[in-house]
């Protein structure tokens, strides 16, 4: 039987993403943990926890689960146990970078538009403390996913692979949970992150109108504003990001909503176009979790240095020790 054109997209598709979506958010974390690229301790806390949890979901979903799918027939991956534990983790890590990304975007709220609460929250203690309980809560959350599944059949009293249980499908309790989920991951966070985002720009607005108008009686309307220039890299830093989340989750989210409203949970086919569509939003959501370092290159000049400085690094050593010889 032919292969089905999503399954080659796909075969095509995820060791690309994993190519290119492991070494970027090493060298954002390698980077961003240095601290040296002009940002300040709380975001650099906020963009680091962002690149472990995006290079988890990369290890756990696209390796782990669908190129261990396609590439390898039997593996220790395929035994039930570990089958299990990988499932958890594709959730769990899933839950708790989208949520990262709220918590970013909220921090950076606070800081543009809540004057009294920014010195107490905006703080690498606050971030720090707040990545470490949304990861606690993501997993927690993930927990029943685990108990989702039962082994496809047992070989010398092994059991292999995972197949959800007919009570899943027609468990009310576990419709609720999985109904929970959708809501929690990524229903909630979009809705949160459009409103910050909303709201950010009305503050911005507001007080870049009051901040001109005073500073134009002042001091003349060609007066620089360091504080409004500070304000602008921090506001294309957000938006780069979570402009990038939102476009590439509203395949899924929209995708989601019309499953729910239609009834939808089988598919008749790898060619059903609802099959094809789900593949598709999942490649689109995965490929979230390597975008921002493309955005911190494009849009922080220390960044961009602190990366050339690392390519530079090795090359230069090279050319020491052959001059050395």
């Amino acid at each position: 039987m032919e292969d089905p054109v999503i399954h080659q997209i796909m075969r095509i598709y995820y060791p690309v993403l994993v190519a290119i979506g492991v070494p970027v958010n090493l060298v954002a974390i390698v980077i961003l943990s240095r601290g040296k690229c002009g940002l300040s301790k709380c975001i650099s806390a906020y963009l680091v926890g962002m690149a472990v949890a995006d290079l988890l979901v990369i290890i756990t979903d696209p390796i782990l689960t669908a190129i261990n799918g396609m590439y390898i027939p039997l593996s220790f991956l395929d035994i039930t146990p570990v089958c299990f534990f990988i499932f958890f983790l594709s959730f769990a890590t899933t839950v708790v970078s989208v949520w990262f990304t709220v918590a970013f975007t909220f921090d950076r709220f606070v800081a543009i538009c809540c004057e009294k609460l920014k010195t107490k929250y905006c703080t690498e203690k606050t971030a720090a403390v707040v990545l470490g309980t949304v990861s606690v809560l993501g997993c927690s959350v993930s927990v029943p996913w685990y108990f989702i599944f039962e082994p496809r059949f047992i070989f010398d009293n092994v059991p292999w692979f995972c197949q959800n249980k007919p009570s899943f499908r027609t468990s009310p309790t576990w419709a609720a949970f999985e109904m929970f989920h959708l809501i929690l991951t990524p229903c909630v966070p979009f809705c949160l992150i459009l409103l910050l985002n909303v709201l950010t720009v009305r503050c911005i607005l507001v007080s870049s109108r009051v901040r001109r108008g005073l500073r134009g009686r002042s001091n003349g309307e060609n007066q620089s504003d360091p504080e409004m220039e500070n304000r602008k890299k921090s506001i294309i830093l957000l938006f780069s990001i979570s402009g990038s989340f939102i476009l590439l989750w509203l395949t899924k989210v929209v995708f989601n909503i019309y499953l729910r409203i239609a009834g939808i949970r089988y598919y008749n086919s790898y060619t059903d176009p609802n099959y094809i569509t789900l593949q598709t939003s999942k490649m689109l959501q995965l490929l979230s979790s390597c975008t921002n370092t493309c955005i911190y290159v494009l849009t922080q000049t220390k960044f961009r240095e602190e990366l050339k400085n690392g390519v530079k690094y090795p090359l230069n050593l090279i050319v020491k020790l052959v001059r050395s010889q």
